[in-house]
């Protein structure tokens, strides 16, 4: 009977996980020096944290965030012109990037743990990246639409990584490392900045090609390829770490999952996906995260062609939007670290909007390009943080891997 119920136990993961937490506390009980080694070794595992995962991760929203705003880059490289669109062509090739995106971000997160984070992210970006390199080859409106919708459903399916990046920190440790992550997608933009200003330079013409084609096949070749680093290196989970972790530091890791509410679930308990729809508190973070991202998007998708409005030369442009994300990549360190330090949240997000206020009404009221542009760089140091803000803010008020 006894050894009956010992299988129960073993066969059942949340109870596993709950024995071998127990273990550990027990274990961590009896002196200082005890605590003072795990204290050394919790150090010793966040370097890890911070050295491996949180750059790999980092690294598949930096590609995926180069995807998403590429268009405009280009755009500005002589897109338009070649495929005979109109700006409300364009501004429709934008917009279903975005469509695509929002179908399918709901079943990618849901399928994280079906799937594996690894294999999830590894395969999402093995195919955005061959569409992105297919763009080469499109000759007319209609194919641009369809490449750029299925993109977006693509990067659709690593959209859970913050999601992820919760399973190993703790609440007052995840705004920071978010922001890291998300400050990828800035760099991101001054890295687009870059390169199209780079082949703009010196690769239009060549082979025969428009500067914009050849964007296309660089960004698209960069996912492809580092998608093999990603399924080697990613963990699936802290249940499921791999050599790089001692026996020590995985019963570390399980004990920081537990005490952050990663309470471990065989698989996706459909009955409690309603339960989030029914709080008034889910609803506000929605309308936060969604005026963020209409911003952010749309700053992403036009951002060269703003400047190039501004009075810049269209090579110019593609400079000097680096800048601008540039701000972008401090702002959203400098406030996910102040929320972490102060633990005020909401503070931080109404301070940060608040300066992107000002930033947005400076563009509406002066009129000199330079004025403009600085007015700009004031903008995104506080719109981009919100979305890492508002995540990190949800996670630590959701409990559980279904509701999360």
């Amino acid at each position: 009977m006894t050894s009956r119920n010992n299988l129960k136990v073993a066969e059942d993961p949340i109870e596993l996980l709950k024995v071998d937490i127990a273990q550990v506390e027990d274990h961590n009980e009896p002196s200082s020096e005890r605590d003072e080694e795990n204290k050394r070794i919790e150090r010793r595992l966040k370097w890890k944290l911070d050295i491996f995962i949180l750059p790999t991760l980092s690294l598949v929203y930096f590609l995926a965030s180069m995807g998403r705003s590429d268009l405009a880059n280009a755009e500005v490289a002589g897109m338009s012109k070649e495929l005979n669109l109109t700006p409300q062509d364009y501004s429709n090739a934008a917009s279903v990037f975005l469509a695509g995106y929002l179908i399918f971000q709901l079943p990618g997160t849901l399928l994280i743990r079906r799937i594996g984070p690894p294999t999830q992210f590894a395969v999402a970006m093995f195919l955005w990246g061959t569409l992105t390199l297919l763009t080469v080859t499109i000759k007319n409106y209609t194919s641009l639409m369809a490449l750029r919708f299925l993109i977006g459903a693509c990067e659709a399916f690593i959209q859970g990584a913050v999601f992820y990046l919760s399973f190993w920190y703790t609440y007052t440790e995840i705004a920071t490392r978010g922001a890291i992550f998300y400050s990828t997608a800035t760099l991101a933009g001054a890295f687009n900045g870059l390169i199209a200003y780079g082949i703009v330079k010196n690769l239009n013409g060549a082979r025969g090609w428009r500067a914009w084609r050849w964007i296309f096949l660089i960004e698209g070749i960069l996912p492809m390829a580092m998608s093999i680093l990603v399924i080697l290196l990613l963990p699936a989970g802290p249940q499921k770490t791999r050599k790089l972790f001692t026996e020590r530091e995985k019963e570390i890791i399980l004990r920081r999952s537990l005490q952050a509410h990663n309470h471990v679930e065989s698989k996706l308990d459909f009955k409690k996906i309603y339960k989030p729809l029914l709080s008034l508190g889910f609803w506000l973070m929605v309308g936060m995260a969604c005026s963020t991202h209409f911003c952010t998007s749309s700053l992403g998708n036009f951002l060269p062609i703003i400047i190039h409005g501004f009075g810049y030369t269209s090579v110019n442009a593609q400079l000097f939007s680096t800048i601008v994300y540039a701000c972008a990549f401090f702002g959203v360190l400098f406030w996910a670290r102040l929320a972490d330090k102060t633990q005020q949240r909401g503070l931080v997000i109404a301070a940060s909007s608040g300066v992107s206020v000002i930033g947005y009404a400076l563009l509406l009221g002066l009129t000199d390009k330079r004025a403009r542009f600085a007015a700009t760089c004031v903008a995104v140091f506080g719109v981009f943080p919100n979305i890492i803000l508002v995540l990190a803010w949800t996670m630590t008020n959701v409990i559980g891997y279904t509701e999360r």
